[in-house]
């Protein structure tokens, strides 16, 4: 016996893969400004999500959480091959610098590096996108047999909560 569903979406499911990847940091405040960046500033409507605490931060090496970089990698990089991705996406996220609320700094990061400050933070987050585009796109974005384009962003919380993204590229 089938059991009865619960819902039916009226969307249908699409043979189409989508070709961006979108590596974000699970925190759901930040979800309706990730939205309407990626649709009304970039254009990506359809896109894979690895969204995981700390987002792209996840991917970088170093640290005490080496096992846990290599294991996103190899996940991250399983997306890209098998689903043929031409664009990824990093997004980081934390306060606007000077005064953006110290509360809006990604708690993963703050659990990597408690001693930091929010604006310390940010400074790792750039060092970390450098590493990261270089060991684990580095393969894509030099002469290879194809070719996946990388853009870094930064989601910044300003004092009145809206969140202004920078080109971290």
């Amino acid at each position: 016996m089938t059991p009865a569903p619960v819902y039916v979406s009226e969307r249908r499911w699409s043979e189409e893969r989508p070709r961006v990847l979108v590596v974000a940091c699970s925190d759901g405040r930040l979800q309706e400004a990730v939205d309407d960046f990626l649709q009304n500033h970039l254009g990506i409507l359809d896109y894979d999500r690895l969204y995981a605490p700390g987002g792209p931060g996840a991917l970088a090496s170093g640290g005490f959480e080496f096992l846990r970089s290599d294991t996103f990698r190899r996940e991250c990089a399983f997306l890209v091959e098998a689903h043929g991705v031409e664009e990824v996406v990093l997004l980081f996220h934390g306060p606007a610098s000077p005064d953006g609320p110290d509360h809006a700094a990604c708690a993963d990061y703050r659990r990597k590096t408690p001693r930091l400050s929010p604006t310390e933070i940010a400074s790792q987050q750039q060092i970390d996108a450098a590493d990261i585009v270089r060991a684990v796109f580095g393969r894509y974005t030099a002469t290879g047999t194809r070719s996946v384009r990388v853009r870094v962003f930064r989601a910044e919380v300003l004092p009145d909560r809206r969140v202004r993204f920078v080109d971290l590229g």
